[in-house]
């Protein structure tokens, strides 16, 4: 059942006491002073509809605890005992000064509760609304989109440590799995977690061993029993198969037998890091720089720095491009704005979402490929997009095929520009997109002093926000999106809430304002 607080202070109540320690614009302080009205008790009563067994901690003392925690990027073990015996905690969550914390699991119950619940992210949605109700963002127009790389909580396998993980995950989920693996899997004794004791830098038994893990979970995988399996035991089954396939190749041998399986030369494009954490990634924020775990985007309005929304997904693969995870940050803007971001937010089918919700484009164009160094680009082509044609610089005019191509090698050929075109042997030829004229917009705009001083003067204040975020918690603490993309929202709250502290927030009779 929930528990409640009790309106009449004890006698050692640390805020009576210490209270006029707090600095006045810390967030201790606030919570001291407010915690009752951000975090009220009806705001989580769905988490616990039952009214028996033992009452739990009061609301607004545990979404306090996990505000500051997000602030101060602790441990559940440090969070307890800053509960214990930081007056500064006790305070903030109404606690007499001899009151002794509460158990770090009840830190898991919570966030479990609340993972579980159709508002996951509450506490996060609370502070928007004070955000809202002080109309510090009223007359604010602009957005910037950024997004930055988190590293993850566990350690990258190599593929034969994600082979044998994998394989024994199976037989721990899979009934019966255990037994198939002792009659079919001679290749490593899966009773051990650790590696196999070859000579390891000797690549003959290297790759003797990456084909004999590979061939075990093959037979493994084809000798289970038919049986329906459940949750757990389909995910392990389904990350063997993945693992199995994503890092190698067969390589025939040079008999014509089936030959032998290797390493892949080429590496998997969303490849599975770690099977404890199966949902971190690679990522190259640039071509030198490599980071394993996932990626934090976040809309933000640059001048306050309030980060208006955010999520977290894999740092690679298919789901997570900036593009359309900022589209999906701008959803709860009710207003056009103005919208900030680097080029990875400027694809075609981008803008024209964006152009479609009267929102302006104020993102840097992706950058033209020139065939030819200090030649032709693609915006030296006039296009005819009524007539669908295309003429180059030379006059040339052609149709624009069904699918976008714009061919010129007839004209090529004797062509005197050819030099300054293009090098290939058959012409040069285009691709147009549908969305070039907005391509092409964006590429003349960007090129004016007013858009350029409005992006160098705005556009950077967002890494501001970012270094907030990644300060002290660049490592997640947390295994898998879905948990820390909760802990991001918690992040994102508590950076929000110290924000507004310290440009005044004040409560104004039954409502928040700005001083």
């Amino acid at each position: 059942m929930q528990g409640h607080s009790d309106d009449q202070r004890e006698l050692l109540d640390a805020e009576s006491i210490a209270g006029h320690l707090l600095k006045s614009d810390s967030m201790f302080a606030f919570l001291a002073a407010h915690r009752h009205e951000l975090f009220p008790e009806e705001m989580f009563a769905d988490l616990f509809p039952s009214q028996r067994g033992r009452p739990s901690i009061p609301a607004e003392v545990m979404a306090s605890v996990i505000t500051l925690q997000a602030l101060h990027g602790l441990s559940d073990n440090e969070t307890v005992d800053a509960v214990t015996f930081d007056l500064r905690w006790k305070a903030a969550c109404g606690l007499p000064v001899t009151a002794g914390a509460f158990h770090s699991t009840t830190l898991t119950y919570w966030r479990r509760r609340l993972a579980a619940s159709d508002r996951p992210n509450r506490i996060f949605e609370a502070v928007k609304a004070v955000v809202t109700a002080t109309g510090v963002l009223a007359k604010k127009t602009r957005r910037a989109l950024d997004s930055t790389v988190l590293d993850d909580a566990v350690a990258t396998q190599d593929t034969v440590t994600q082979l044998i993980a994998a394989i024994r995950r199976v037989g721990r989920e899979v009934s019966g799995a255990g037994e198939v693996i002792a009659a079919v899997c001679s290749a490593h004794d899966y009773t051990d977690a650790g590696k196999p004791a070859i000579a390891w830098n000797d690549k003959t038994a290297r790759d003797q061993l990456v084909d004999g893990l590979v061939g075990d979970a093959h037979r493994l995988l084809g000798h289970l029993p038919e049986q329906d399996l459940g949750p757990r035991a389909a995910e392990a089954v389904a990350l063997l198969a993945l693992v199995a396939g994503q890092d190698v190749e067969p390589v025939e041998g040079s008999d014509g037998t089936d030959g032998h399986w290797q390493i892949a030369q080429k590496v998997a494009g969303d490849r599975v890091i770690s099977t404890v954490d199966p949902e971190a990634r690679h990522a190259h924020k640039t071509v030198h720089r490599r980071q394993d775990g996932f990626k934090a985007h976040i809309a933000v309005e640059p001048d306050t720095g309030i980060i208006t929304d955010c999520a977290l997904t894999k740092a690679s693969g298919p789901d997570n491009h900036e593009a359309v995870i900022g589209l999906a940050l701008l959803a709860d803007e009710h207003t056009p704005v103005r919208v900030l971001g680097d080029s990875a937010y400027g694809t075609g089918d981008a803008r024209a979402a964006l152009a479609e919700l009267k929102h302006v484009a104020v993102i840097k164009p992706l950058p033209l490929r020139v065939p030819v160094p200090g030649g032709f680009t693609s915006d030296d082509f006039i296009i005819d997009f009524d007539a669908r044609t295309v003429t180059c610089p030379a006059e040339h005019t052609v149709a624009i095929g069904r699918t976008g191509g714009a061919g010129f090698e007839k004209h090529c050929r004797s062509c005197p520009l050819r030099q300054q075109c293009t090098t290939a042997k058959r012409g040069r030829k285009l691709t147009i997109s549908e969305h070039e004229p907005h391509l092409r917009a964006a590429r003349a705009v960007a090129r004016t002093p007013e858009w350029q001083n409005e992006y160098r003067q705005h556009r950077p204040m967002v890494e501001r926000s970012i270094a907030w975020l990644a300060r002290g918690n660049r490592k997640v603490r947390y295994r898998g999106v879905t948990k820390n993309d909760h802990w991001l929202h918690h992040r994102v709250a508590a950076l929000n809430l110290r924000r507004l502290i310290t440009i005044g927030l004040i409560r104004n009779g039954t409502t928040w304002a700005i001083a």
